[in-house]
């Protein structure tokens, strides 16, 4: 005789179930919030050492803060305002040029797909992404409050441990310090490991583009630098614009082009990555490309930049929770 089984759930189960739920639905609503203090923390995780340094100097914190932000952010805006002009000018001259290119390259695909009607609009998506991304600039809220997010968390050296405190006892307090401490760490080593990949990426793009005579270098180094941010994927797409312009010239630049971005993906991965990022990223290309597709698809285009330092992040705390009985025992 089979035995029958009985599953109840309790009314405890179906609360926290509907609570779970709401609770997800909330993030989801202010994800836009989420994102601004997660660039915010990333900030911080950058800058943090600095103001520590100048701290052991005999700086005020305040003092040592403002300096080292108001530094950041001069560097930042001074580098965009000496690119961007150039930048747009040849982007747009790209774009236009795009259509007789290809029509060079592959005249009978031209014709058979009829492009020309497709890439007439080409200026037009190109005006659009610009106002896009100016939009994401020109968002006052989302852009001050990063900055005011970035700053305060810099300013208030123990802002982690005050909320954590609130939440946790003491002992699982500590476990958690451990995990937002290497977690930070990851982010400090994650974001200037990429900003110099994205440097030296670009600039090497930039020179070798310029040695074998193809016009456009600059907005295609800009291109191949900022696509460094997009691991796998983002090399590799960034290739593309070069090697239609170099084949559209002859085919002894189409494949010199070919040949430049297969050096610099060799000299990045067999180079530059292992002695810029060490151990800070270290994911599986695999979760990279997963990450990459739940970003883009929750978040767009700052979902896709932030998809790995956010997989980094829960990375490190997942790792660290497993490990948190280890580090539990005699925090000495």
């Amino acid at each position: 005789m089979k035995e029958s089984y009985k599953i109840e759930i309790s009314s405890r189960t179906i609360v926290f179930a509907v609570f779970f739920v709401l609770l997800l639905n909330f993030l989801w609503l202010i994800r836009d919030v989420i994102f601004s203090l997660f660039i915010a923390f990333i900030i911080m995780s950058a800058l943090k050492p600095y103001v520590s340094f100048l701290e052991k100097n005999k700086i005020p914190r305040f003092l040592a803060a403002f300096l080292v932000y108001i530094f950041f952010l001069t560097s930042f805006f001074s580098i965009l305002f000496v690119i961007v002009p150039p930048l747009a000018t040849e982007s747009a001259l790209l774009f236009r040029a795009f259509p007789s290119i290809l029509d060079r390259i592959a005249p009978n695909a031209m014709s058979l797909l009829n492009l020309d009607s497709v890439f007439q609009y080409l200026p037009d998506i190109a005006n659009r992404f610009f106002d896009i991304a100016r939009s994401i600039f020109s968002n006052a809220v989302f852009f001050i409050s990063t900055l005011f997010f970035g700053f305060y968390f810099l300013l208030e050296e123990n802002v982690i441990r005050k909320i954590i405190s609130r939440f946790f006892s003491e002992e699982k307090a500590k476990t958690a310090l451990v995990i937002f401490d290497k977690a930070e760490k990851r982010l400090n080593a994650w974001f200037w490991g990429e900003i110099t990949l994205m440097t030296l990426v670009g600039l090497m793009t930039f020179i070798g583009l310029n040695l074998i005579g193809i016009r456009y270098s600059l907005a295609l180094a800009v291109l191949a630098g900022l696509l460094e941010a997009v691991p796998n994927l983002g090399p590799t797409i960034s290739s593309v614009p070069a090697i239609l312009l170099g084949f559209a010239t002859s085919s002894v630049m189409g494949f010199a082009a070919l040949a430049l971005y297969f050096i610099v993906q060799q000299l990045e991965n067999n180079l530059i990555v292992p002695v810029v990022m060490k151990k800070a990223v270290g994911l599986n290309p695999i979760i990279t490309l997963v990450a990459l597709l739940v970003g883009g698809k929750t978040g767009g285009v700052l979902g896709v930049l932030l998809a790995i330092p956010i997989t980094v992040f829960l990375e490190t705390i997942l790792i660290e929770m497993v490990n948190a009985p280890k580090l539990g025992e005699n925090p000495r």
